[in-house]
């Protein structure tokens, strides 16, 4: 999949937008920052799926269409540019913060960071001293559930002793959210659920920080924003209801591939939706250690490409298929197994279902904030 790239001047983008929609966009931060920032507008082709795990690409696939109506409130920017996506090329502290403060949000009440602990042995889980500064700035509390296939997380308090080994409680505040079951959201639009299953303290918090590795996985091909907001947010419970499509509580093993990856945008979306539709969550992705495995994996497979950067956004879909483009850039060299990895598994399913429910957009806007 090659992606479309157009420079335009932010002069230009805003004289579209106010064309268009007779308004400013609602993010005024977006256009501080666009005035330091070569913007980059990325009108990415259709993914195909693929038939194997070398599946070949589409070249010829159309450009998918922006966000309808009714994912307006889900995008930062108006549907003639799509989304904005901030990006920084420093994986540090300093990286993380300035692409967090570009998003200009403010979270307000009790704030939720939810991140994955990391199965151990030697899984890339987000580093205690990459995120502690924003995780303190934020006064958040980071949150997490147990799995449900089994290992060092599968308990409570066998998970929280994984938390404390990695370092996550000696930085904030920790809360395994499923520790006293679960609690359901309703899926609204949805194809294949009507319910998400997350942990009962899910409703304690009222705005969620979504911090992501971004990096492949064997069942989903890959794993970013929308994976850590349904499967990494589902209970046990939950994570067995979304693998199986709908149709368990108890067991993730042996759903269709398809309604595996359509369940997750629909119990991403059910979790947007009920933080006032987008408003109170916010999206990062961190694009290091790509291996083709996921942090779930306590062995993961060594990465074979270069590290990348840091990516934000208040729209979860145009963040991961910033990001996803940007693996795809690299496809013909140190990309290409990781690429094959999402292909073998239809992965970018995910990403076509997830703007069909309007849990946002595809097509986006890369700003970036380096200096």
């Amino acid at each position: 999949m090659k992606t479309k790239k157009r420079i335009i001047a932010i002069t230009l983008m805003l004289a579209l937008i106010l064309a268009g929609c007779g308004q400013e966009a609602d993010h005024t931060s977006s256009d501080t920052a666009a005035q330091n920032s070569e913007s980059i507008v990325q009108e990415n082709e259709n993914s195909v799926q693929a038939e194997t795990a070398e599946g070949e690409n589409d070249e010829s696939a159309e450009v998918p269409k922006s966000g309808n109506d009714e994912t307006a409130e889900n995008v930062s920017v108006s549907d003639a540019t799509g989304s904005i996506v901030y990006m920084t090329t420093d994986i540090s502290p300093e990286g993380l913060r300035a692409v967090y403060e570009a998003l200009g949000w403010t979270p307000f009440g009790n704030v939720a960071v939810k991140l994955s602990t990391g199965e151990p042995p030697a899984s890339n889980y987000l580093r205690p001293e990459l995120i502690a500064d924003l995780v303190q700035s934020v006064e958040g509390t980071i949150v997490e559930c147990n799995t449900a296939y089994g290992g060092s997380r599968a308990e409570t308090a066998m998970h929280y002793q994984v938390a404390e080994d990695h370092g996550f409680t000696a930085i904030a505040d920790f809360q395994i959210q499923d520790e006293e079951g679960s609690m359901a959201l309703p899926v609204e639009g949805g194809t294949r659920l009507t319910e998400n299953y997350v942990g009962a303290a899910f409703a304690d918090y009222d705005s969620y920080l979504i911090l992501s590795h971004f990096k492949g996985h064997a069942m989903a091909g890959f794993g970013g924003a929308i994976k850590n907001i349904s499967i990494g947010l589902g209970s046990s419970e939950g994570k067995s209801w979304i693998h199986s499509g709908g149709t368990s509580l108890t067991s993730p093993w042996g759903g269709e591939q398809d309604a595996f990856l359509e369940s997750m945008a629909e119990a991403g979306k059910s979790v947007s939706d009920y933080l006032g539709n987008g408003e109170y969550i916010v999206y990062i992705n961190v694009m290091n250690r790509l291996s083709v495995d996921c942090d779930c994996d306590g062995n993961p497979a060594e990465p074979d490409m270069h590290d990348i950067g840091i990516l934000a956004s208040v729209d979860p879909v145009a963040l991961d298929q910033a990001c996803i483009d940007l693996i795809y850039e690299q496809k013909d060299g140190d990309g290409a197994s990781l690429v094959s990895r999402i292909e073998s598994r239809n992965g970018l399913h995910t990403l076509e279902h997830a703007e069909e429910i309007g849990l946002g957009s595809r097509t986006y806007e890369l700003v970036m904030v380096d200096e």
